[in-house]
């Protein structure tokens, strides 16, 4: 079987084969015309020039050699820059948009001869491309001459820009060494000449020299003390006290005041004027003498001890020789702070002198550091004054690194045309855009082509298929009526009873009242209503049609039967009797239908009215199976009125007559509604093979017919020819939907 898109080609074919052949014709056209006015071709000139590398043999400079070195990394662009073409251009009076068009560069590749080709093809003479190929080689010379001289200068500049910060570097990093050298070479000097180490152990015998001093004077301290019995202070203290006249006057004049005291106090009462005076005598020596220690020992009688008049007459009381041992003891005392007072100074410098032998190892570190940077820095500076120099010298050696070595033209005949090749490929040509042109037709129109297409259209919605009917042929090729499937031998009666078979098995009850429409005209809900309510008929079920669509006449003289007329007069009349207006099928029997009274113009009242109702209610508890043929979507919403009544709705779609456009815009509404029941969706004249066994020909018509006529009673179901495309939602809620009992 063929695949889909070659189904739906095959059909957009059939409809629109002379756009196809258009496109062909036109293309056939278009290349006769270009056969008929193709002129001979004139025989032109291809011009070649051949550049190679340029050295000069004797270069004085090194940057001369460099420059010339990379000079030779031209690239295509630099050779045909708007320089070179301008330049050649001017020079021969020609265009350089037409140069541009047939001027090429081939760079030599590693495996090459180190040279450069350049082609400039379509000169009308020989002497004509020789003199272009010329200006061009020329041109490209010069270009890369103008190139080595830039680089030059670029590199004399960029050096003389950055010579002043490199001298400036240079001098501050002398200047830096030299006055740390001011600063510490002095040090750095010592300690490489040793004096440092030196100072160190000098020093160190110095302070054990003044520590065995200090401990001979120690000595003779403590034995004095242990002779006098008095410490280094106290020695003082009476030493001063001793040797002063003034306070041995004060002890004298005290002692004699006593003396009285002792003698008077034998005589007299202590109350006695006599007594009271002496002692007031004896307060104010003591006072005095007070007074006088203090300005012997302190100086000044303010920083001086507090000492009773008792301890003072004690301390002043030295014998002569005591005298001299403590003037010994104070002297030893004042030998020994001057002895600690220069070890003090020794151990201090002896850390001084530590303290920078172990810092030379820095300083000798820093200096070298700073040495190598003046270096570096000067190293730097005389490389460019080098490089500036060199880069001088080679401004007067500056050439070009291309040299021509070759140019010649030749003669260029073109090939013949060929005006059979060209007819052939535009016929090839016109071909492939007809087809394309063909199969874009059948997208644009936006309808389903084919059977899977439809399948696919409708499972993108999630409705599940609940049965496929296939092309039925009518008996009567010249008849108007709609084909139905009223022989019980024939074979496209399995394919109703199997879509009747999938409806008995969906929900827990079987589908009683089912309603049939679609979304769209002549997509043939009425033929799957007629043959469906047939193929119930067939197994022994009591159905009814009801010919809900009462904006369309009746399709019930398929069934050879003949509508009231009269009835449209009183519609609600009508309908109001059920047995009146029902119908008896006669060739099929267990069917009954309903017919309708359309074409009305208040069909949606009808639908709605009290009587319809009541009929529809009473036909489902009197019949097995209740079909209700309602209007298409599109049209009106009168299948909106009658869903309530039914167990749930069967969407119709046909190959060629659905378009994917109004399924998805009335199926996504339908969707979101939850009131709402879609059972499924019905293929209907699906292209699909049916078994036709030979006792069956007597159905097969010499011909195909056509429906054309069949528009007003909606009887379709034989021929598909047009397009369609899938819609573009789905629904998760349709599935709950489905999922619920079709019974109301």
């Amino acid at each position: 079987m063929a695949s889909s898109i070659v189904k739906r080609y095959q059909i957009a074919f059939a409809k629109y084969k002379w756009f196809g052949f258009a496109v062909v014709v036109l293309c056939l056209a278009g290349a006769g015309a270009v056969v008929m006015t193709k002129e001979t071709p004139e025989t032109t000139y291809d011009a070649r020039g051949v550049l190679s590398y340029y050295r000069p043999p004797v270069t004085f400079s090194d940057t001369g050699g460099l420059i010339q070195e990379q000079g030779k990394a031209l690239t295509e662009e630099i050779l045909k820059s708007d320089f070179v073409l301008n330049t050649a251009a001017t020079k021969v009076q020609e265009d350089p948009k037409r140069i541009r068009k047939t001027f090429t560069v081939r760079l030599p590749k590693p495996e090459t001869p180190p040279v450069i080709m350049v082609y400039y093809d379509g000169a009308p003479s020989e002497k004509r491309g020789l003199e272009i190929m010329q200006a061009l080689l020329d041109a490209m010379i010069s270009q890369s001459r103008l190139i080595n001289t830039e680089r030059l200068r670029t590199l004399i500049t960029t050096i003389n820009q950055r010579l002043p910060e490199v001298e400036q570097n240079l001098d501050e990093a002398e200047r830096k060494l030299e006055q740390y050298e001011r600063q510490q070479g002095v040090a750095i000097l010592a300690a490489r000449s040793g004096s440092l180490a030196s100072e160190i152990v000098t020093n160190q015998a110095q302070q054990a020299q003044l520590r065995m001093q200090i401990e001979g004077v120690q000595g003779q301290m403590i034995d004095l003390e242990a002779r006098l019995g008095l410490t280094v202070d106290q020695a003082y203290v009476s030493q001063a006290l001793s040797a002063d006249p003034i306070i041995a006057d004060l002890r004298a004049s005290l002692h004699q005041i006593e003396t009285q005291i002792s003698l008077s106090s034998k005589n007299f009462r202590p109350a006695h004027p006599q007594m009271v005076e002496l002692r007031k005598q004896q307060e104010a020596y003591n006072q005095l003498l007070e007074n006088r220690a203090a300005e012997v020992i302190g100086g000044d009688g303010i920083t001086a001890p507090l000492l009773s008049g008792t301890q003072i007459r004690k301390d002043s009381s030295l014998d002569p020789e005591r005298q001299r041992l403590a003037q010994m003891l104070i002297g030893l005392s004042t030998q020994k702070e001057s002895l600690e007072g220069q070890l003090r100074a020794m151990e201090n410098r002896e850390e001084e002198l530590r303290r920078e032998y172990a810092t030379l190892p820095n300083l000798q570190l820093e200096q070298q550091r700073l040495a190598q940077q003046v270096a570096l820095h000067k190293q730097r500076y005389d490389r460019m004054q080098t490089a500036l120099s060199d880069a001088l010298a080679a401004e007067a050696e500056t050439v070009s690194s291309l040299v021509l070595q070759q140019i010649y033209a030749s003669p260029k005949t073109p090939p013949p045309f060929n005006a059979m090749l060209t007819l052939v490929m535009a016929g090839v040509i016109g071909t492939v855009l007809g087809g394309g042109v063909i199969f874009v037709l059948s997208l644009l129109e936006g309808k389903y082509y084919t059977m899977e297409e439809v399948k696919a259209g409708l499972q993108e919605f999630d409705l599940r298929i609940l049965g496929i009917l296939p092309k039925v042929i009518s008996s009567d090729p010249e008849s108007k009526l709609m084909p139905l499937i009223l022989d019980s031998r024939s074979p496209y009666l399995t394919f109703c009873e199997q879509l009747r078979s999938n409806l008995r098995r969906l929900g827990e009850k079987p589908i009683k009242m089912l309603l049939i429409t679609s979304v769209g005209l002549d997509e043939g809900k009425s033929f799957c209503a007629y043959n469906l309510a047939i193929a119930s008929a067939r197994a022994g079920k009591r159905t009814l049609i009801i010919e809900t669509d009462l904006r369309s006449a009746s399709a019930c003289r398929s069934l050879k039967l003949t509508p009231d007329t009269s009835a449209s007069l009183e519609p609600l009349r009508y309908y109001g009797d059920l047995s009146h207006c029902i119908r008896l099928a006669p060739e099929v029997e267990e069917l009954y239908i309903i017919p309708s009274v359309g074409p009305l113009p208040n069909s949606a009242a009808i639908l709605e009215s009290n009587e319809m109702r009541r009929s529809i209610e009473e036909a489902a508890h009197r019949f097995d199976m209740v079909i209700l043929d309602a209007p298409p979507l599109s049209v009106c919403n009168d299948a909106f009125l009658l869903e309530p009544l039914t167990d749930g709705m069967a969407i119709v779609a046909r190959p060629g007559y659905t378009q994917s456009s109004l399924l998805a815009e009335y199926l996504e509404p339908l969707i979101e509604q939850e009131e709402t029941t879609i059972l499924g969706g019905i293929i209907n004249g699906a292209d699909i093979p049916v078994n036709l066994a030979d006792n069956f020909s007597e159905f097969l018509p010499e011909y195909p017919p056509t429906h054309d006529s069949f528009e007003p009673f909606e009887t379709e179901g034989s021929d598909i020819s047009l397009n369609g495309v899938r819609g573009d939602r789905t629904s998760s809620s349709l599935r709950k939907r489905v999922g619920k009992s079709p019974n109301k």
